[in-house]
């Protein structure tokens, strides 16, 4: 049922209280309904900040919102990836450290960066709720494309989505891109599409190469990376 697929998906990426947990599995069949919980949480975070005038602090309660939203559970991923990048050595040295429970150097050194960087994005318009919201819709599709496409290099909770994934799934998370044609133009939509497909594919290239796949602290880091860099860009293209 894509009722009880919804359901799963906001509790497997939000901290919303919603009863008794559903099976994942209905999810994992359903997995291209991603961008849902980016509306959700990003679409909570705009209401809350649209009342708040003052810039810099709409822009950390928002950047805030999403990630209290989502459990810290994504942003855990991005500290476990900048460890594993900053490991010289063999591929089973990175992947040692990037599954550890360990927070090292290389990891709090990148969840600063992709923190300051969005933190300034929001900082540098007015429409803080729209970026917010758009950024966190580019996330949850460019998980989408790493579930889909990101083959797994061990058994775990990536692997049970990726198994259950088609390749077709990318055509209707792509389409959750269009109602954001109401609050941006065409172009920057577009855009902001392609800076996700883009961003995704190369974080799906260097896992490949680093780690010999993917697991899901990729997926989870590649959803803080690519609202990073999707913000970005589109502060970029509005204030041109």
């Amino acid at each position: 049922m894509c009722l009880k697929g919804l359901i799963a998906l906001l509790q497997f990426t939000t901290v919303i209280p919603l009863g008794k947990p559903v099976d994942l599995s209905y999810f994992a069949k359903w997995l291209y309904l991603y961008p849902i919980a980016g509306y959700l949480i990003g679409g909570i975070a705009a209401v809350i900040v649209s009342v708040i005038d003052a810039r810099p602090l709409a822009a950390a309660i928002a950047l805030g919102s999403v990630l209290l939203l989502s459990g810290f559970h994504h942003f855990d991923g991005l500290l476990d990836l900048g460890d594993a990048l900053m490991v010289h050595g063999d591929r089973e040295k990175r992947v040692r450290a990037l599954t550890d429970r360990q927070v090292g150097a290389g990891g709090v050194g990148l969840g600063l960066i992709a923190t300051l960087i969005a933190f300034a994005a929001l900082l540098s318009t007015p429409l803080t709720g729209v970026v917010i919201l758009a950024g966190e819709v580019s996330a949850k599709v460019g998980m989408t494309m790493l579930s889909i496409f990101g083959r797994p290099f061990k058994e775990g909770l990536h692997a049970f989505l990726h198994q259950h994934t088609k390749t077709w799934f990318m055509v209707p998370a792509l389409c959750f891109f269009l109602p954001l044609v109401v609050v941006l133009s065409w172009t920057v939509v577009v855009v902001a599409a392609l800076v996700t497909l883009i961003t995704a594919a190369l974080i799906l290239h260097l896992a490949s190469r680093m780690f010999g796949g993917v697991n899901g602290d990729v997926v989870g880091a590649a959803n803080e990376i690519i609202r990073c860099i999707v913000m970005v860009t589109l502060v970029v293209m509005l204030y041109r």
